[in-house]
């Protein structure tokens, strides 16, 4: 029996729908036990005891686990196939016409054009990006929930973005790398502002509100780094406690009159008509599974990438360079 246990199909999750099939797993999961002392445990009769533990069973949820014969009388045993499970299950978009290829990780507008020239082009699935967070695409990853994770976390002890991480997450499974740009991110504010916003350290103590990110996503992780550097605690700016999953949903709230400055990238500012004060480069890479990386989606996804086309126009998007757009590395395993 194993310690831990991933619950990932809809008929594992439908089965523990159930409130009395999700009891009789608990027990199960103490271990093994028979048709009649569970029914004794749950006042039921052992029909009704053996028609729910066979759903579970059909399932792989619950196991035969051996039999005692006492006399003249054999009973059957049953346990539950692992002592605890995690459930891990991705509900994703589905047109009903092509297969959705799942791309978590974090906001990106060079993302979304690429996923949106191959799906012109393509008839038997459909790239499908979701804004969740560099941090949560990693995982999602990891847990095969996703099929591509894009990510751009910087490590302040090495100054590099991404590897440390994948080296963290993936020691044992590798992956393959690719660069999808390098892009400039900076403060955004209200036209007027940026004199009075230059750097993190205006902030703290102000009145000025800030928009923040999402826990987990490369902007926020960048930021909480910042903060710790120069010895400001997160109480200290105005609107700290804000969380926005995306660059324009943060362009909008400064637009909008709910925040007044928030980080961002430049071509969000621009897009929202907001004043930009760049602070830094960042690179945003694509994890792939490198045992899928030949597999039709994966391969479309890597000769888009590398193609002389996308550079360009990645390049024509504000504040991307796109000069190491396509080049790649395999890390882990």
């Amino acid at each position: 029996m194993q310690t831990l246990g991933t619950i990932e199909r809809r008929d594992q999750l439908g089965a523990l729908a159930d409130e009395h099939r999700l009891a009789l797993l608990r027990r199960l999961m103490c271990g093994p036990s028979t048709l009649s002392r569970l029914g004794r445990d749950f006042d039921r009769h052992p029909a009704w005891i053996r028609h729910h533990l066979k759903r579970l069973e059909s399932v792989g949820l619950v196991e035969y686990a051996g039999e005692k014969t006492t006399r003249n009388y054999t009973e059957k045993f049953y346990r539950a196939t692992s002592s605890a499970f995690a459930v891990h299950l991705l509900v994703a978009p589905d047109t009903g016409v092509r297969k959705p290829v799942m791309m978590l990780g974090s906001d990106d507008f060079a993302l979304q054009m690429l996923a949106g020239e191959i799906n012109e082009d393509s008839e038997g699935f459909e790239m499908v990006p979701s804004a969740v967070g560099s941090l949560d695409g990693l995982i999602a990853l990891r847990q095969g929930l996703a099929d591509v994770a894009g990510c751009h976390l910087l490590d302040p002890e090495t100054q590099d973005y991404n590897t440390p991480f994948l080296r963290h997450l993936f020691p044992d499974r590798p992956v393959d790398v690719i660069t999808l740009a390098h892009r400039e991110q900076g403060l955004m504010t209200l036209p007027g502002l940026r004199s009075r916003v230059r750097d993190i350290e205006d902030l703290a103590g102000s009145e000025i509100r800030f928009a923040n990110r999402n826990p987990g996503s490369g902007t926020r992780v960048w930021f909480e780094a910042r903060l710790r550097s120069l010895g400001i605690p997160g109480e200290a700016i105005s609107g700290y406690e804000s969380e926005l999953r995306t660059h324009s949903d943060v362009a909008l709230a400064i637009t909008s009159g709910q925040a007044d400055v928030g980080l961002g990238i430049r071509a969000a500012a621009e897009q929202f008509g907001l004043e930009f004060t760049p602070l830094f480069l960042e690179r945003y890479d694509l994890v792939l599974p490198a045992d899928r990386s030949e597999e039709l989606p994966l391969a479309v996804l890597r000769d888009r990438l590398e193609s002389r086309g996308f550079r360009a126009e990645v390049s024509g998007i504000s504040g991307y360079d796109a000069e190491h757009t396509g080049d790649g590395k395999r890390v882990g395993g």
